[in-house]
């Protein structure tokens, strides 16, 4: 086989022909420039949207947790439709409507603001539309670089893509941060607009042909119906010792950080007493350490093993938020204390990230890759809305400092349950993909 470095076009599962070099391959720079610029407007939003219900529309804890709930609601109520749908559609298309419909709604919320018309009873209805947008969107980008390139590349793709992210982490909160504080709430909303309009733009550039898995054929009956299809992807999913572990661990991580993010909105603002742009800052340097992790994760999996990686990155990074419950007051110090956090956690975070993708595409069959994304977006993410109502539950109950130290312990379940699991003897290579499970609809 050709090495990454050759110039030699190779051929993906489905015979397209594929570049040695993601570099030289100009669908996949067009997906990293959509991937990057929409990543931009969706951490430019998620900082945006809160903060300005917290500083200018004076919103309580509860209705800061309900807000972030509806927002994350949609994962829940539309992940395993849309991972039925998605296998049968071109990702692209998908990507580009997606992206179309946040910046058609950001771009509507920007001008409401500016008129003066952007109430809470409208953010909730923004926030919402984003999500289940964001939902169509982040499912058909985790099926589509497997269409795109060959299963060697995958690692190297992934990471790329997740680096992409890392700037966006970086930019997209401390833009959102600035703006706020600077010009105003409208107008950072309209940044995220134009991010989503440049992701559109570049996205719709992609021309190789998707090779999207048929259904098969029954003379005696009809293909399988969405329920079918759904239930063959969780099937899949319960099946496959590290996916159904992904799944576990992925839900305890996202409820508690759902949890804790409502109270960290609240905790710097209200009890530290830091300005939108220094709390945008503070989420900004996730992104610095999440580079880090993206780059780490091309080289440690296949140095130390894939599940030694796992349980020691999510330790790591989650771990590293029990410190914000001790810090105080506005100083120097606290911001150096709350950037540090920050980077740990980015680190941990991505290394994590970038790792299981690489393993749940390389152990899933490509007529199930969308079902199985969406299969564990569901029960990871699903209990994302009842994590905010909690985080904004404890916050009024219990006061910001005790339910930030009683979330952020939360978030230690997800390494645990890794460890006590098959996904922690993953070794330096990838897992082959079930190839079997790939024809349960015959």
């Amino acid at each position: 086989m050709p090495s990454s470095s050759s110039a030699v076009p190779d051929s993906d599962r489905s015979g397209r022909s594929v570049p040695s070099s993601l570099w030289r391959d100009g669908d996949f720079r067009s997906l990293w420039v959509g991937q990057t610029a929409s990543q931009f407007g969706e951490h430019t939003s998620l900082l945006v949207l809160p903060l300005f219900a917290v500083l200018t529309l004076d919103a309580g804890a509860g209705e800061l947790g309900a807000l972030r709930a509806v927002g994350q609601a949609p994962i829940l109520l539309l992940s395993l439709f849309v991972g039925a749908w998605v296998d049968r559609w071109r990702t692209r298309t998908v990507m580009v409507l997606s992206d179309a419909g946040r910046a058609l709604v950001l771009g509507a919320a920007g001008l409401a603001g500016l008129l003066g018309r952007l109430g809470l009873p409208a953010l909730f209805v923004v926030v919402f539309a984003v999500g289940v947008l964001s939902v169509f969107f982040d499912v058909a980008y985790q099926s589509s670089l497997v269409r795109l390139v060959r299963r060697d590349q995958l690692v190297r793709g992934n990471s790329a893509l997740e680096g992409s992210r890392s700037a966006a982490q970086i930019g997209g909160p401390a833009l959102g941060g600035a703006l706020v504080s600077w010009l105003s709430a409208p107008v950072a909303a309209a940044a995220g607009a134009f991010f989503f309009t440049v992701s559109f733009l570049s996205i719709r550039r992609i021309r190789r042909s998707e090779a999207v898995p048929e259904l098969p054929q029954h003379p005696e009956r009809r293909p399988p119906r969405t329920g079918r299809r759904i239930y063959e992807g969780l099937r899949f999913v319960v099946g496959d010792g590290s996916l159904r572990t992904v799944c576990l661990a992925s839900a305890a991580f996202q409820f508690s950080f759902a949890a804790l993010m409502t109270v960290h909105l609240l905790f710097l603002p209200r009890e530290l007493h830091l300005s939108g742009t220094v709390v945008g800052l503070s989420l900004a340097a996730t992104g610095p350490g999440a580079l880090l992790g993206s780059l780490l994760a091309a080289r440690l999996p296949s140095r130390f093993g894939h599940g030694a990686v796992l349980v020691s990155a999510a330790a790591l990074g989650d771990g590293a938020f029990l410190w914000v419950p001790a810090l105080h007051g506005s100083s120097a110090t606290t911001v150096a204390a709350l950037l540090a956090v920050g980077f740990v956690f980015g680190a941990g975070g991505q290394l994590v990230n970038v790792t299981v993708m690489a393993v749940r595409q390389a152990v899933t069959p490509d007529g199930m890759q969308g079902r199985a994304a969406a299969t564990i977006t569901f029960v990871g993410m699903g209990l994302t809305p009842l994590g905010s109502l909690l985080g904004g539950y404890l916050a009024q109950e219990w006061g910001l400092r005790t339910s930030l130290l009683v979330t952020a312990a939360g978030m230690l379940l997800s390494p645990a349950v890794m460890a006590l699991s098959p996904l922690a003897h993953l070794g330096r290579t990838l897992p082959e993909p079930a190839e079997h499970v790939g024809r349960a609809s015959d």
